[in-house]
């Protein structure tokens, strides 16, 4: 039986994680289902936890949407509410909405002149997303050899820094 619908994380503002709250999200999203039991004894060599903390922690964790669980028996058996990189994607989108007034171009431009992605990255980012953009087909059909949007951004970023 489950008692918290997926729906809710992806419909509210995700809460931030404390450490020992990543700690055993990391330890679900790699594992998958697990009891309390098993977390406990899976992070006690890094953290060692009592039985009642790392209840109240899932416990935490399943009111902030971020977990579910059922029941086999009398064990609860938690498992992710949603994929790590759908929650990434959430949690990115909720800092440009705050910081960035919701313009992922000006994150990204953020983070070229904060050195956390360099030409390569960026240029490899722009093939994906002019692949997204147009299918294989015509990608092929039109000789695209025309730089993409992003593309001459990245280029004129790049030109204006030297």
């Amino acid at each position: 039986m489950t008692n918290t619908p997926q729906a809710r994380l992806k419909n509210t503002r995700l809460k931030n994680l404390g450490e020992v709250e990543q700690l055993v999200m990391d330890y679900l999203w790699t594992h998958g289902p697990s009891s309390s039991e098993a977390c406990r004894e899976a992070l006690a060599p890094s953290r060692p936890m009592k039985d009642s903390t790392i209840r109240t922690v899932l416990r935490r964790l399943e009111e902030k949407g971020y977990l579910t669980h059922e029941t086999e028996g009398r064990t609860f058996v938690y498992r992710a509410s949603d994929a790590r990189q759908n929650v990434a994607v959430r949690a990115v989108k909720s800092i440009i909405d705050r910081f960035c007034g919701g313009s992922a171009e000006q994150l990204v431009l953020g983070m070229v002149d904060n050195a956390v992605l360099n030409g390569k990255q960026l240029e490899r980012l722009a093939r994906k997303i002019a692949e997204k953009q147009i299918p294989e087909s015509k990608f092929a059909e039109n000789n695209f050899s025309e730089k993409t949007t992003a593309e001459k951004n990245i280029t004129e970023k790049k030109e204006a820094k030297s």
